[in-house]
């Protein structure tokens, strides 16, 4: 392939496959299908399927199934074992079906080097894979609105960019297979430090008499302001803890910042991440608390918990 892919991306000459249909999956994929793209869907549970299939998505029997009928396959699950069991299966799985010069887009929070072996497996069979996790929560999947980080080959993720920006506001390239999703984990260890912060700004805001309401709206324009108090600070204070992204998913995002090592070589260092891994251990009490599929706004829960409140 040269520098651009040869079929513009167009609803009439581009078929269109996704496997994934939870909260940001099926947020995602109805904007597609809203923009015109048909689409084929593989689900595990296909009664969660249900909603996509009125408005005019088909079911695939499985991932292969589903690839060899697609120029292009999206994947948005939960874990980077979900995402190799579904890529990479022998067989079964999205690559053992997909067609020559056909693109797997995995907007999963996954690990780096999974994406980099789903890149490499693609190229052998004249296929390829590009690594395009995403940032917003449920609000940004509805309403079009995320940040989108995406690596692999430049000219295919240019190729990608109509469909991208039907799903995001903003689409980077972060460079090569594996790139975007450590640019999400980054994110995510931003996104944690913001979550605690603002779980004990307003524990302690109730805890000596201030209104929460009035103290956010007080400091959100100023330096304590971030997206994550536009995005989840009503909710907190409402103990609407409904998800956009399970808790249980920032233990895994955490972890894999966490226990990053780049490579083995005996000069090679350990990342050094005390904010995260605090994220990471406070996160992973709400999963003890059995509050793994709240959302992950819900982590003001384990500090009210310490705070007796």
């Amino acid at each position: 392939m040269g520098t651009s892919y040869p079929s513009p991306i167009t609803p009439s000459n581009t078929r269109i496959g996704w496997i994934g249909i939870g909260v940001m999956g099926s947020a995602m994929a109805s904007r597609l299908l809203s923009s015109g793209f048909s689409l084929i869907i593989y689900a595990r549970n296909p009664s969660k399927a249900d909603s996509l299939l009125s408005l005019g998505a088909q079911l695939a029997d499985s991932p292969a199934h589903l690839a060899k009928s697609c120029d292009i396959v999206f994947t948005m699950l939960g874990h980077p074992q979900d995402v190799r069991q579904i890529v990479l299966s022998e067989n079964t799985g999205v690559l053992s079906g997909l067609n020559p010069n056909g693109v797997i887009v995995d907007h999963t929070s996954s690990h780096p080097e999974l994406a980099k072996e789903i890149y490499a497996a693609a190229r052998e069979k004249n296929c390829w894979a590009v690594d395009a996790p995403v940032s917003g929560g449920d609000l940004g999947a509805r309403n079009g609105n995320l940040t989108i980080f995406a690596a692999g080959d430049e000219s295919i993720v240019c190729w990608l960019s109509p469909l991208l920006q039907i799903m995001g506001s903003k689409v980077s390239y972060m460079g090569g297979p594996g790139n975007g999703h450590s640019c999400k984990i980054a994110n995510q260890i931003v996104v944690g430090a913001n979550l605690l912060g603002l779980s004990e700004g307003l524990t302690f805001a109730k805890k000596v008499g201030l209104e929460r309401n009035h103290w956010m709206e007080a400091v959100q324009g100023g330096a304590a302001g971030s997206m994550v108090m536009d995005l989840f600070g009503q909710r907190m204070i409402d103990k609407d803890f409904k998800p956009g992204a399970f808790a249980e998913y920032m233990v895994k995002d955490m972890g894999m910042g966490v226990d990053f090592i780049e490579g083995e070589k005996e000069d090679d260092k350990i990342v050094v991440l005390p904010c995260a891994s605090l994220t990471k251990q406070l996160f992973s009490g709400m999963v003890a608390n059995g509050d793994e599929k709240l959302g992950t706004q819900g982590l003001i829960s384990v500090i009210e918990r310490m705070n007796g409140v």
